[in-house]
This record gives structure tokens, C-alpha cells and sequence, in this order.
């Protein structure tokens, strides 16, 4: 059902808890999974110096937080809103399709931190 990938993220998460002095933080869930995802970032000069996750729910919405906090970390603000679900899916080298509204989670998450940081400070956006 799963990938390697996939498992390999489940057991072994990555970046998961919360980034110490973060000047970022999105929440998002789905209400029909009961998935919550919380992403906290410190973002300096415009790009992503830390992200880290904590995520209640299944192993799919773990491992889709896990890989895209790799994938937004040393990013440019830009570069880190322009990651997509589908680059996530891709990186996870794929999900079952009643999984694939985790992939979504993960790029909420992002956008939702990032635009958390641009509400507070909008000068260094």
C-alpha cells in the first residue's frame, strides 16, 4: 500500500517538533480525517533557515510533513511557496489516492507558516 519512502518517513520522521524562536507557524487539518498538521519555521533574509512539524494523524500525513519540511529547508521564501502537492507525492515516490489529501495538508501547512511571517512582518517580505 505504502512505498519504501513513504514507511521510511513514517518511522524515521524527520524535523518533527517545534523550531525554537520560530517566526512562523500554520495549522491546517481536514475535517474528514481528523488530520491536523502544524508546521513552525524561522525564516531569515527571506529564505527558510529551520522548519520543523508535528502532525496528528495517520502515517501518510506524517510522512508527506516529514518530506516537505526537507524539501522547503535552506529554500527561498519564493521556493518554499511554490512547493506543490504533487512534488510531494513525487518525492514520496507516491500515495495510495484516498492518502493524497495528506500531500495537500503539507502544502497548506507551508503556505499557511509562510503567510503567517509575511503578516507580521511585512517589510521583509
Amino acid at each position: 500500500m505504502y512505498t519504501d519512502c513513504v514507511m521510511d518517513h513514517f518511522n524515521n520522521p524527520r524535523n518533527m517538533g517545534e523550531v525554537e524562536g520560530y517566526n512562523a507557524e500554520g495549522t491546517v487539518g481536514n475535517a474528514k480525517c481528523g488530520d491536523i498538521m502544524r508546521m513552525t519555521m524561522r525564516i531569515e533574509d527571506g529564505v527558510v533557515k529551520d522548519v520543523m512539524f508535528k502532525t496528528f494523524g495517520c502515517g501518510a500525513a506524517v510522512a508527506t510533513s516529514s518530506i516537505a519540511t526537507e524539501m522547503v529547508k535552506g529554500k527561498t521564501v519564493e521556493e518554499a511557496l511554490a512547493l506543490t502537492n504533487k512534488a510531494v507525492v513525487e518525492a514520496l515516490e507516491g500515495l495510495p489516492p484516498q492518502k493524497m489529501h495528506c500531500s495537500v495538508l503539507a502544502e497548506e501547512a507551508i503556505k499557511a507558516a509562510i503567510a503567517s511571517y509575511r503578516e507580521k512582518t511585512p517589510d521583509l517580505t
